[in-house]
């Protein structure tokens, strides 16, 4: 059998190298993508009073990944007291997840005015403590202003809130409100859908805004995946997961009386959380079930069971 020459052998070499790479990639392309959103803590969404250490606190405590920046305790908080906070969230594995907007801006024009006038100080404490994002939500009907001078109005007021924050390096989000039964609730109707939510948020034309996707409002709004899937992970601030009562029909179902993710496996959270994954969000998913049982349950069991749920519903997407 003829030896094989050194040169022939480096060759061989070589091509069983790059072919192996080149399988590895392949396979590597071939996997289905993972998960990089995380599990979001909003004490208040579950009823739970907590100062932002103790938010901290009950986050670790539960297997939560994110928790929601409080601006107000924030920046009470002196160099050294924001260092120390700051080394216990990384210590514990933490990062923030999204903080609410402490303006009014659905009412009137002197208290939006006076609201606005507190937001730089406010949105200056979340940039100081490396906070990112912000959301609020969008009522989806109103008592006097029609549809085109509440949308007006909308596009004014929240484009300035825009500026404010992204001078801060601060994302905002919007969160349309799907339920028929809130939309219908006043003589006027106004944004109620992803769809009216882009085109609210394309007038807005601020780079820093996108949206508070909800998925009890994905199913009360009767959307679907592909809706989820026009969407990229710059579009997308915050994530909202909630399931909804049993026996209701989707278009009677009420706002604050939701439950837990994967309570009773009405609205289908694993082709919700799967858009998600596909579409690459990496921002906070936090619960809202606005339900009265969760609410009356003492602070540490409240937090707990609802930390059991999002690991459940999270689940439905591990690889």
């Amino acid at each position: 059998m003829p030896s094989l020459h050194r040169r022939d052998f480096h060759r061989a070499a070589l091509a069983g190298f790059a072919s192996g790479l080149l399988s590895s990639r392949v396979l590597a392309a071939d996997l289905p993508p993972k998960r990089k959103f995380t599990i979001d803590l909003v004490c208040g969404a579950i009823g739970v009073t907590a100062d932002q250490a103790r938010a901290i606190a009950l986050a670790s405590a539960n297997g939560f990944e994110s928790v929601q920046p409080q601006p107000g305790d924030l920046a009470k908080l002196s160099e050294a007291e924001l260092a120390q906070l700051l080394a216990g969230l990384k210590e514990k594995g933490l990062v923030w997840g999204a903080a609410g907007l402490p303006v009014d801006f659905r009412g009137e024009e002197d208290k939006f005015q006076s609201d606005l006038k507190g937001l730089p100080a406010a949105a200056a404490s979340l940039k100081r403590a490396g906070a990112t994002r912000l959301g609020t939500w969008i009522r989806p009907s109103h008592a006097t202003l029609t549809y085109m001078a509440n949308f007006k109005q909308h596009v004014r007021r929240l484009a300035e809130v825009a500026k404010i924050l992204d001078d801060n390096g601060l994302r905002f989000g919007l969160e349309y409100v799907g339920p028929k039964t809130s939309w219908t609730g006043a003589k006027h109707s106004f944004v109620h859908s992803m769809a009216e939510q882009k085109d609210l948020i394309a007038c807005i034309n601020r780079p820093n805004v996108g949206l508070v996707l909800d998925s009890w409002h994905w199913y009360t709004a009767g959307e679907t995946e592909a809706d989820l899937l026009t969407l990229t992970n710059k579009d997308v601030v915050a994530c909202d997961l909630n399931d909804a009562p049993v026996g209701i029909a989707v278009d009677k179902q009420m706002d604050l009386v939701r439950e837990l993710p994967m309570a009773t496996g009405v609205i289908d959270l694993k082709t919700f959380l799967s858009a998600l994954v596909k579409i690459g969000y990496d921002g906070p998913v936090r619960a809202e079930p606005f339900n009265a049982a969760l609410n009356k349950l003492p602070p540490d069991e409240a937090v707990a069971k609802t930390g059991e749920a999002m690991k459940r519903a999270f689940a439905l997407v591990e690889q």
